[in-house]
């Protein structure tokens, strides 16, 4: 459910990041985001792939050019990477505390009355790290993380994700059992589905119309006996207000095909990224072909994007 990297490189000295995650931590969250505004349009400027693929993949997903969805989208990206701090460093009841409002949350309440494992859904939209710490401040809840690249950034983002009840998986096969058995015992699981898998681990399947490597893992848990899918996501607000915390039920019903189930998946995605698209991280390079991995015949050829 939480990425496990911020979307902008950072200093070659672990030392260097800790203290500054540490020092941008005490800033307020206005500040913050008033910071990464100007730290997104710095990145886009000076990165022209980076500048590229944003373009592309949002002309993709509207198709349509929109200058104002663009020029919030950059913004929004910056504030993204720079709100990190704050998320994980400040006392767990003030970041809680800034979701202002929630929306949905009686279908937490229906399907644990229900007797079902939950499985949270939370695409790379918003503030995608709260989402978990919003739900591990009233129920138990285990998220899939992979170790950062950066090593100063472990021990941060493990004091950032051990708040309330949350526990971590790490994304290996001990840490799918421990996502399966934790459904199964009538717990919640969070992930994100739409970061890139490694080879061997997902499918072709559209998204946006476009193939896009796709992982599996999220159809599969989808699938264990007795699990209630419910869509998350964090609307950040402006000047620093706060966000709206969204849960959501699916539109489609799965159909218990595993290709079928990833493609749908997919399509709830897009449904919600397109409430906000300005906050979805359009710079992440979504249609990359992994290393040892060739698209179908039935998907076609994987696309210019890709290979970016």
């Amino acid at each position: 459910m939480l990425r496990s990297r911020p979307p902008f490189p950072g200093p070659d000295s672990d030392v260097l990041v800790n203290i500054s995650f540490r020092i941008l931590s005490h800033l307020p969250l206005s500040w913050l985001h008033r910071l990464g505004g100007w730290a997104g349009w710095l990145v886009y400027r000076s990165s022209p792939a980076y500048a590229r693929r944003l373009r592309a993949n949002l002309f993709n997903a509207l198709g349509r050019e929109d200058d104002a969805v663009l020029r919030a989208a950059v913004a929004e990206a910056g504030r993204q990477a720079l709100e990190l701090p704050w998320i994980w460093l400040r006392p767990a009841a003030e970041v809680v505390a800034s979701a202002v409002r929630t929306e949905g949350w009686e279908l937490v309440e229906q399907a644990r009355a229900d007797g079902a494992g939950i499985l949270f859904i939370t695409p790379h939209l918003g503030c995608f790290e709260i989402t978990a710490q919003c739900i591990a401040a009233q129920i138990p809840i285990t998220v899939l993380y992979r170790p950062p690249r950066k090593p100063g950034l472990q021990p941060l983002m493990e004091a950032g994700r051990a708040r309330g009840q949350m526990r971590t998986a790490p994304a290996d096969l001990a840490g799918v059992r421990k996502l399966v058995k934790t459904l199964r015992s009538h717990e919640a699981v969070g992930m994100l589905p739409d970061q890139v898998p490694g080879a061997g681990e997902g499918v072709w399947a559209p998204f946006f119309g476009k193939p896009a490597w796709t992982m599996t893992l999220a159809a599969r848990l989808a699938a264990v006996k007795g699990v209630r899918v419910i869509y998350t996501w964090a609307e950040r607000l402006p000047q620093g207000a706060g966000y709206v915390f969204r849960l959501q039920a699916p539109t489609e019903a799965l159909s218990g095909v595993l290709e079928t189930d990833i493609a749908i998946i997919n399509r709830e995605v897009e449904r919600i990224i397109l409430q906000c698209p300005q906050q979805y991280l359009w710079g992440y390079n979504r249609y990359k072909q992994p290393r040892g991995e060739r698209a179908g015949a039935d998907q076609g050829a994987p696309g210019e994007g890709q290979g970016q």
